[in-house]
């Protein structure tokens, strides 16, 4: 018999590339240049030049060796390369055993919580999170529980997350720089929660890990990004090339398990089973080579600072109210109805393609994605400005 879950999921796909796809249809009917599509997280910046001379150099070698198979968590070369530019840029000891190489961000928060949550336990998460989360959670046969941020900071509610831990907690997690919001966690409030953290360790005589999500950690526009790992020993690292590299679709990432942590190595052998009963192995084998040659590159965060710019400057002017972002690429705003949901149906006849909160766990606001062309903001104020004129000509 065919799993209803997994019917109810396929038959009802994440909202954010319905929208994309969305996107795409609209733009083959009425020309690209009249859609205005910030739906979906996909950088615009071309990946460094280096990526492609890479590929190019790796493809003259022997191809049966190039496209081997590699070791389950990924070549030992790789997971070296990882724990070496993390021991170059944080104050931490990191070892290869404790690195898994993974196909993005996507596959290392699944393999994590199915590695450290068991069916009936529950995942914390901040809210507004990532829409997937609960999809991943429920998966590994745990409850996601929903604690929502301050506003309008959006900075972690700690004794709101203290009051939510139980014996059942077994994660909490962190994304930071955060998607939707663009909020980086202050060091402060991390400080704290990690101490709730252990205070609550203590009192339930359980072990209670941090995942800490940091697909945009190299994305930032001036304002510190905390090494979680520093703060509270029990952390998982889950990390993606998608955005740093912007290899969106080459799906490249790792895990790594703190080495701070008493049980680092029962937790790797977590992951690596998690890993193994998903069948998320063996990831790319040129893409671990490619890692191995470009990982120090540096994110080009130009190009989304200027459009940062450009759509806040362009929207306050217009009277819309929104977060201002301290890293990732999403601006999070203030729908000009309750229902967000609707009010982004209503600015589809504007043309304008955007994701409403309540997919992220939140009510009342939306997300942008301006990782897009330049012309593409630029083009599209016009239409805000009528979606905003349309809704006060109703006051």
């Amino acid at each position: 018999m065919l799993n209803q879950k997994c019917i109810d999921l396929g038959s009802a796909p994440n909202d954010i590339r319905a929208l994309f796809a969305y996107g795409l249809q609209r733009k083959a009917e009425i020309g690209e240049d009249k859609v205005f599509d910030f739906s979906i997280g996909n950088p615009s910046v071309p990946a460094p030049e280096e990526v492609n001379d890479c590929i190019r150099r790796l493809l003259e070698e022997d191809p049966v060796a190039l496209h081997s198979y590699t070791p389950s968590p990924g070549s030992w070369e790789t997971r070296v390369a990882v724990a070496e530019h993390l021991k170059r840029h944080f104050p931490i000891d990191a070892k290869p055993d404790q690195v898994y190489i993974t196909s993005g961000a996507s596959s290392s928060l699944a393999i994590s919580f199915k590695a450290v949550a068991s069916p009936g336990e529950e995942v914390i998460v901040p809210s507004p999170y990532f829409t997937e989360y609960k999809t991943w959670v429920e998966a590994a046969g745990a409850s996601i529980v929903e604690v929502p941020c301050l506003e309008p900071s959006f900075q972690l509610d700690v004794p709101a997350i203290e009051a939510a831990i139980t014996p059942k907690t077994a994660a909490i997690v962190v994304n930071s720089p955060n998607n939707p919001v663009g909020a980086i966690y202050t060091r402060e409030s991390l400080e704290r929660l990690a101490e709730a953290m252990r205070k609550k360790e203590e009192e339930f005589g359980t072990k209670i890990y941090l995942i800490s999500d940091e697909p945009y950690r190299a994305i930032t526009y001036g304002k510190e990004v905390p090494f979680v790992p520093a703060i509270y020993a029990r952390t998982i690292l889950c990390y993606s090339y998608s955005k740093t590299l912007s290899l969106p679709g080459e799906r490249l990432g790792f895990i790594y398990v703190s080495d701070l942590m008493d049980n680092p190595e029962e937790t790797t052998f977590a992951i690596q089973g998690a890993g193994r009963s998903l069948g998320y192995i063996c990831c790319s084998a040129l893409w671990q080579r490619v890692l191995q040659e470009c990982i120090e590159l540096p994110s080009d965060v130009e190009a989304y600072r200027v459009n940062r710019e450009i759509l806040t400057q362009g929207l306050s002017e217009l009277g819309y109210e929104f977060v201002e972002p301290d890293g990732a690429f999403y601006l999070w705003v203030k729908a000009l109805e309750p229902d967000a949901k609707a009010f982004s149906e209503r600015a589809k006849d504007f043309e304008l393609l955007f994701c409403p909160s309540d997919g992220f766990g939140g009510k009342g606001w939306f997300r942008l994605s301006y990782c897009i062309a330049r012309e593409t903001i630029e083009n599209s104020l016009p239409a805000f400005a009528a979606l905003k004129k349309a809704y006060d000509e109703q006051q």
